[in-house]
């Protein structure tokens, strides 16, 4: 591409050469007259200062090789639009592919927290279950040991309620296990269950 801009280059300077062969200089009356027409102040402002006192053929040369640079920065430009469009393109995919994902770790963590709520719940119902038939496991154990008192004393059997309520105190309350075992009486039981010697 250099190359062909190079060749182009040399074909303007030998055009131009030709053509500057061919004109006159402007007379000093056409360049009074240009002084105030406003549209050469703009077309001065455009032009390249340094090219008075050229020729045609250097001119021509600076201009081409101003034309090779642009060219290759026009290619430079190309190509790092074309690297990040192809870098924009594959981002593209990469949120895609997060979105989905995303979308689907939401969901799981959605179901996750449903089911945690759930077992909390039945983690509760579980435990007031589990206290309530703690009371009622002592509710039965202090109804056992008064229907023992009384069959006790139907036998004619002697025993005091609170000594056996001191003996089966952890039966009774779980948490009291700082109770200390009740004494034995000084007076031995007979041999017999209804107490008769």
């Amino acid at each position: 591409m250099v190359q062909i801009a190079r060749s182009i280059v040399w074909l303007l300077a030998i055009a131009a050469v030709t053509i500057a062969g061919c004109t006159t200089p402007p007379s000093p009356a056409n360049t009074n007259a240009g002084a105030g027409n406003p549209g050469d102040a703009a077309a001065k402002r455009f032009r390249d200062t340094p090219l008075e006192g050229r020729t045609a053929v250097e001119s021509a040369i600076e201009l081409s090789e101003k034309y090779a640079k642009l060219s290759d920065q026009s290619l430079a430009l190309r190509q790092e639009n074309q690297r990040l469009t192809n870098e924009n393109e594959n981002l593209r995919q990469q949120i895609t592919a997060l979105d989905a994902k995303l979308t689907q770790t939401q969901k799981e963590l959605t179901e996750a927290n449903d089911l945690l709520i759930e077992m909390l719940t039945e983690l509760n119902h579980w435990k007031s279950n589990i206290l309530g038939f703690r009371g009622e496991m002592r509710d039965a154990a202090s109804a056992q040991l008064e229907a023992l008192l009384k069959v006790l004393e139907i036998l004619g059997g002697e025993a005091e309620a609170g000594v056996i309520g001191q003996r089966h105190a952890t039966t009774l309350d779980p948490d009291a296990n700082d109770v200390a075992p009740p004494e034995e009486s000084a007076t031995p039981q007979g041999s017999e269950p209804n107490g008769t010697q």
